[in-house]
């Protein structure tokens, strides 16, 4: 693997200096990765590069015009390559986000009159629950006390709907305790019921290999959605990957210039997929810094980047462990399979000051709330529907939540130290704290 301090020195920002409370400055500590990352220098070169031959797409006959057109399309391959897509059946589809990439298959799948179920889980993104609720009967997989996924419940619900569930929609990895989940045995499952299956890859993306298997194989994923913001290219683009077939009935989900082939008062010829499904302007920018991003990863190892990260994540927790009432969600085995990422709870300081006094006495950026995961924060704190009611009609009252960590290839052990070093502090003089910011106990 490369030196760690070669790896930190392909991300930029990593040396700037911000501001704390007391007027002095330190050095930024970024732990908001799974938010999204800071941009690599290969992609701002990149960038920087193709800007003067930058122009629209497709119909234009200029020069710049075809080769941004080239660059476009040959990204399309270079995506497919980085999953081990099939070149011949899958199409890469440009989105804003993986947000977008789910809400617009949620739009290709649903048919007039169609009950078929989607099984989503407990531990899904928002981005992965909220599109398929208005379109199809939703159930959920539920989680196991520690926070996993039970595969026991997914048979069993596939079996109770025999045969009538369209897709299982599930994270690769978590958003908020970084386990990842066992896409290979779900797809088998999935498929030994009849069943296809979405993989929402926004956090396996950046940090450990990702292979959709051929289609014969039966782990293989039908369908793949990641975010360039999450893999240091924050540029405004992401894709939706899946079989031509899929997207060739339904009316596109957005409808432009760019997604037609003739158009009169009378009728509308649609383009062939993908371009019927990219309307307006597209965003060659976001493709060109997606296309470095890969290119940079890949030169790199993603194997290597994932055996970093799980070891200084192990190295994290066990860390935490040593911080007084701190509690962790999450398990804390050697041999776990998991991403950088730890949510943790310190009872007597709410997660939201406990982000910010981190933030402010130490330059070290963590995020708190609910991470867009709201059932899956909710049943591990153990929130009942009733408390959950009375959070409702209360506004006014401090949510409920977290405070998450999640790491990147840049950040290392030193990082952690100083991190562990102030949370210690904080544990230690809650009292003190809580009054410098004015704040009543908890």
């Amino acid at each position: 693997m490369k030196s760690h301090s070669t790896l930190r020195n392909l991300v930029v920002g990593v040396h700037k200096k911000v501001p704390l409370i007391d007027g002095k400055s330190v050095t930024y500590i970024n732990f908001d990765n799974a938010a999204t990352t800071p941009p690599l220098y290969a992609v701002m070169e990149e960038l920087q590069n193709y800007a003067p031959w930058y122009s629209s797409i497709h119909r234009g006959t200029g020069y710049k015009s075809l080769l941004s057109s080239d660059i476009y399309e040959e990204g399309r391959e270079i995506i497919q390559r980085f999953v081990h897509a099939d070149p011949k059946r899958d199409v890469v589809i440009y989105t804003k986000n993986t947000t977008e990439a789910i809400n617009l298959l949620s739009y290709i799948l649903a048919e007039k009159d169609d009950k078929q179920v989607i099984l989503s889980t407990d531990m899904e993104h928002l981005a992965n629950d909220l599109p398929w609720r208005d379109k199809f009967t939703i159930d959920y997989v539920s989680i196991h006390q520690n926070g996993m996924l039970s595969l026991e419940d997914l048979e069993m619900k596939l079996k109770k709907y025999r045969g009538g569930v369209k897709t299982v929609t599930v994270t690769g990895a978590s958003n908020v305790t970084g386990y990842k989940n066992p896409i290979y045995t779900i797809a088998r499952l999935a498929h030994k019921y009849g069943a296809k299956i979405l993989v929402d890859g926004a956090q396996l993306a950046p940090h450990c290999p990702i292979d959709m298997k051929p289609y014969d194989s039966p782990e293989h994923i039908d369908y793949l959605v990641f975010s360039a913001h999450k893999m240091y290219a924050p540029f405004g683009i992401g894709v939706l990957i899946g079989p031509k077939e899929s997207f060739e009935r339904q009316e596109p989900f957005c409808k432009g210039g760019g997604a037609v082939k003739l158009v009169s008062h009378q009728f509308i010829n649609w383009a062939t997929t993908p371009h019927k499904e990219e309307a307006g302007t597209p965003n060659v920018m976001g493709v060109v810094a997606l296309i470095a991003a890969i290119r940079t990863l890949q030169s790199i190892g993603m194997d290597r980047i994932d055996y970093y990260e799980q070891e200084l994540i192990h190295y994290t927790i066990n860390r935490l462990a040593s911080v007084p009432d701190i509690k962790l969600y999450c398990y804390a085995e050697k041999s776990e399979d998991r991403l950088g990422i730890i949510s943790f709870d310190l009872p007597g300081i709410h997660h939201e000051l406990l982000a910010k006094i981190l933030s402010y006495e130490g330059g070290i950026a963590v995020r708190s709330g609910l991470f867009c995961a709201h059932p899956y924060i909710e049943k591990l704190l153990g929130l009942t529907n009733e408390k959950l009611t009375y959070y409702q009609k209360h506004p006014n009252l401090p949510c409920p939540g977290l405070v998450r960590i999640s790491l990147g290839m840049y950040n290392n052990s030193s990082e952690i130290d100083i991190f562990i070093d102030l949370l210690n502090q904080i544990a230690q003089n809650k009292s003190a704290y809580k009054k410098k910011y004015n704040l009543p106990m908890l």
